[in-house]
C-alpha cells in the first residue's frame, strides 16, 4: 500500500487538488493588496428603452450629473437628508 495522495484518491491522478479542503476562516486576513475604499459601487439596471440611449455607465453618471446641476442644492439637501 502507497502512502500517498493518488493511491487514496485513484481519479485524482493528473491533478493535485483533493476533493475537498477544511479552511479555517477563523485565521483568515484581509487582502492588504486590495484597495480599500468606503464608497462601493451601486448597480442600477436600466429599462431597454433608456439603455438604447445610454450605451455606457460613463454617459448615464453625466446625465445624472448635468441633471443634479440643475436642482437647487436646498432641494437636495432636503431629500437626501434621513428623518431623524
Amino acid at each position: 500500500m502507497k502512502n500517498s495522495q493518488a493511491s487514496e484518491f485513484p481519479d485524482n491522478v493528473d491533478n493535485d487538488m483533493l476533493p475537498d479542503y477544511d479552511f479555517d476562516y477563523s485565521k483568515a486576513h484581509p487582502n492588504r493588496f486590495a484597495t480599500q475604499t468606503d464608497k462601493s459601487p451601486v448597480t442600477v439596471t436600466l429599462d431597454p428603452d433608456v439603455a438604447q440611449v445610454f450605451k455606457t455607465s460613463a454617459a448615464v453618471n453625466n446625465a445624472l450629473r448635468a441633471l443634479l446641476s440643475a436642482i437647487p442644492k436646498a432641494t437636495q439637501l432636503d431629500e437626501t437628508q434621513s428623518p431623524q
